[in-house]
């Protein structure tokens, strides 16, 4: 009887520890069809003091929306957070996290080549680019240097020379990677991206505001893979955040799988070229080993990683802390930015108002 009971308790443990850890990732609160806004930041472990010193720093600059999460509840808030603005490349972060359903499904096979999909581009893709892989692609690594749409100037300036690396070998945040992660992820699900943003993510979690006729494509000579940005507004990005913050769950409903989650946003590339830590899948991440951290100036855990945007936009995700930070600006207006060293003050700040960080 005594060996009946340890073989049914051997058993039975597992399912408790997946049931004691499911539980515990899911926080104390989720929002509904709205918001939950504290009436004083304190509740959550702010001070509403150095919050408003924060507010008045970013009002000196060209801040339009900020969105301070915490527990799952809006901690402090100021500006247009109801306004569709264009989120630049944050767009990579959100096709990182979709990729996820896609690639454990087997629908994506994330080692499957260029010349297996029969990816090709105006100049031609020789035979080593060719054997990029889908995972190189999500890296930044596939060592393809072909023109790209929607790059700025100083990414033409530092791209390395067409042809100088093999695929895998060389981190370079590369226009061309990412708009080809379209191209395939449309290709191989057979859904144009921003219906399946929809479809998977936005309706899930309760999204306010999008809907995909706020996604464009941008197409240009310089090659066949558009461009996919989207204009979302900074408290539909606070659920996004919120979701990725849960690892993926969304009061209970597994929405992105936290494996994805976990491996896409944990340290893969040396990001330094671009002057920060470390890169995943399309998400900046935090390493304090390198020459420079996440952001300039700012300490941050090494759990933390964000999605970055032209022009000042930022959603920023710390596990630790149970945060979730939003900034935008409206770079509709031509030279209206945020200058990254102003983002990286006012975050200092927002750490800062934490009332209990000495104890952390």
């Amino acid at each position: 009887m005594k060996q009946l009971t340890y073989i049914i308790i051997a058993l039975l443990l597992p399912w408790f520890a997946e049931s004691h850890a499911q539980q515990k990732e899911v926080r104390s609160h989720f929002p509904d069809k709205k918001w939950a806004v504290v009436k004083n930041p304190e509740e959550l472990g702010l001070s509403k003091t150095k919050l408003l010193e924060a507010k008045k720093h970013a009002d000196r600059s060209n801040t339009s929306a900020v969105m301070i999460i915490v527990n799952g509840k809006v901690a402090y808030q100021w500006g247009e957070v109801d306004r569709k603005y264009n989120s630049h490349s944050i767009r990579k972060s959100i096709i990182s996290a979709m990729y996820g359903k896609y690639i454990s499904e087997g629908i994506v096979d994330k080692n499957a080549t260029m010349g297996d999909l029969g990816i090709d581009d105006n100049e031609g893709l020789s035979d080593t680019e060719k054997k990029a892989t889908v995972l190189d692609l999500l890296k930044a690594r596939s060592g393809v240097y072909h023109p790209a749409l929607y790059e700025s100037e100083s990414m033409k300036k530092t791209k390395p020379a067409r042809f100088s690396v093999r695929p895998g070998t060389h981190w370079y945040y590369n226009n061309w990677d990412f708009n080809v992660l379209g191209t395939i992820f449309e290709q191989k699900t057979g859904k144009r991206f921003f219906n399946a943003l929809q479809e998977d993510i936005a309706r899930p979690i309760g999204m306010e505001d999008y809907e995909p006729a706020d996604g464009s494509y941008v197409s240009g000579k310089e090659s066949k893979h558009r461009a996919y940005p989207i204009r979302i507004t900074a408290r539909d990005l606070g659920r996004f955040g919120l979701l990725m913050l849960n690892k993926g769950n969304w009061n209970g409903r597994q929405v992105i799988d936290s494996a994805w989650v976990y491996e896409s946003t944990r340290y893969h590339s040396d990001a330094t070229l671009s002057g920060t830590s470390g890169y995943g899948y399309m998400w900046w991440v935090a390493r304090n080993f390198n020459k420079y951290p996440h952001f300039n100036g700012v300490e941050l855990p090494e759990s933390a990683y964000s999605a970055r945007g032209a022009g000042g936009h930022y959603l920023v995700i710390i596990p630790d802390y149970d945060m979730v930070i939003v900034h935008r600006v409206d770079t509709d207006i031509p030279g209206n930015r945020v200058a990254a060293k102003d983002f990286n003050t006012l975050l200092q700040m927002i750490l800062d108002s934490r009332i209990e960080q000495k104890n952390d």
